[in-house]
């Protein structure tokens, strides 16, 4: 890389903490060096309290785009010029471009879920959803696919923290798409589950469950519940195939994997930075060879 590093090479990066382990750095120089970029991409360990430094040394320094994970997303939005209309939505970015001081707060999580599912044959327009979990990823895939005109979105979620703050994000959602009918409810509710998955297109799991160690656990215990033809989709990729998506195949259904979700984030992130297209292809084969 050091061949290529000049006056003139500009910098990017991924904040939050941990970042060790984060191999967005190695796609991101990937695509600037397959693009002719003049551009490098590093990680930077920075806490939620270090964020609005951090965001200070952006505008000192013209960093030209930074990724954001957890748990600086929340405080990264606090701290922008300008938000995405999903951003606003959500609270959150994990996505920061700075036009000449400017700094403009995207979230693509959603974005890269939804591009996932495009990516595998599946539309979200007009479809039925059904949805477990009202975290962080959940909650940007809600927001993605009522702005990109899910028909409905149903939203199944413990009555825990995360609860309340659900209530608040579907009032937000339906003020912002009256088209798209959203509802939660608890996850103890499971006549309206069966229902609901009766009537559902796509069904998404948007929690750990399933993620290593705990392999053995899913969202679906009722494998009654799949139906052939249904899509079920997962945010965790590791496995890559997951206790749900190996018992939906077995019934009928058509899986996503997450590992998708990741690329696709990172193409979003990477077109937002650049303007170019990220060779999708070439990272496929090189990062993400197991999909």
């Amino acid at each position: 890389m050091e061949a290529r590093i000049t006056g003139t090479t500009k910098l990017y990066g991924l904040i939050g903490s941990p970042v060790g382990h984060s191999g967005s750095p190695a796609m991101q120089n990937y695509g600037f060096q397959a693009c002719g970029v003049d551009g490098a991409y590093l990680a930077f360990d920075i806490t939620e309290d270090q964020v609005p430094e951090f965001i200070k040394s952006m505008r000192l320094l013209n960093i030209q785009g930074c990724n954001v994970t957890m748990p600086c997303k929340t405080a990264a939005a606090q701290n922008m010029d300008e938000l995405s209309p999903a951003s606003e939505l959500i609270g959150a970015v994990n996505t920061i471009v700075n036009r000449d001081g400017t700094l403009y707060g995207h979230i693509t999580d959603g974005e890269g879920f939804v591009a996932n599912l495009k990516d595998h044959g599946v539309e979200v327009k007009d479809k039925n959803i059904v949805i477990f979990g009202a975290g962080g990823a959940a909650t940007a895939i809600q927001v993605q696919c009522a702005l990109d005109g899910a028909k409905s979105i149903t939203i199944f979620n413990p009555r825990d923290s995360f609860f309340e703050r659900a209530e608040k994000m579907v009032e937000k959602i339906m003020v912002k798409v009256p088209d798209c009918q959203v509802e939660l409810y608890d996850l103890d509710a499971k006549d309206v589950l069966r229902d609901k998955m009766d009537a559902a297109d796509i069904l998404i799991n948007g929690t750990l469950l399933g993620m290593k160690p705990k392999e053995d656990t899913t969202v679906i215990t009722d494998t009654s519940l799949f139906h052939e033809g249904l899509v079920v989709a997962d945010v965790v990729y590791n496995p890559i195939e997951t206790r749900l998506l190996r018992e939906a195949k077995e019934h009928g259904c058509i899986t996503v994997p997450g590992n998708g979700m990741l690329m696709w984030q990172g193409v979003a992130s990477f077109k937002l930075f650049t303007g170019k297209d990220m060779p999708v292809e070439e990272v496929k084969a090189k990062f993400f060879s197991e999909a």
